[in-house]
């Protein structure tokens, strides 16, 4: 059986149901794709970016405490999430923008190029 994600040290069930929620559902899975592929995920799915728990999750995937991390490695942590937060925002944005423009274009009845946007044929 699978060990649930709480089982790395400095994660609890709340990590439990958050990981669940971005398709993460076991500690092996979690150690496989690494801390900041699982954080990038955490905030697709919805969760609101924290600085703590960031660095949370990268202390316990080194079994490390949470409270271990300190001086230059905390603040070379920080840009890595600044980085890791600016990226997905930058996602989630464009997909928003797309979306958005896919629904005013179908209001309006016009259709992608890949579709026909009459019945009848082609004249050539």
């Amino acid at each position: 059986m699978a060990e649930p994600v709480s089982s790395i040290r400095n994660l609890g069930p709340a990590s439990d149901a958050g990981f669940a929620r971005a398709g993460i559902t076991s500690a092996e899975q979690l150690r496989e794709i690494g801390a900041d592929e699982a954080y990038g995920r955490l905030l697709a799915a919805g969760t609101r970016p924290h600085f703590i728990g960031y660095y949370v999750l990268v202390m316990g995937l080194q079994g490390r405490p949470w409270n271990d991390c300190q001086g230059e490695e905390k603040a070379a942590l920080r840009k890595r999430f600044d980085k890791l937060k600016a990226s997905i925002l930058k996602a989630s944005i464009q997909k928003k923008d797309h979306s958005e423009i896919e629904a005013a274009l179908d209001a309006l009845g016009v259709k992608a190029p890949d579709q026909p946007t009459s019945s009848r044929p082609e004249k050539k």
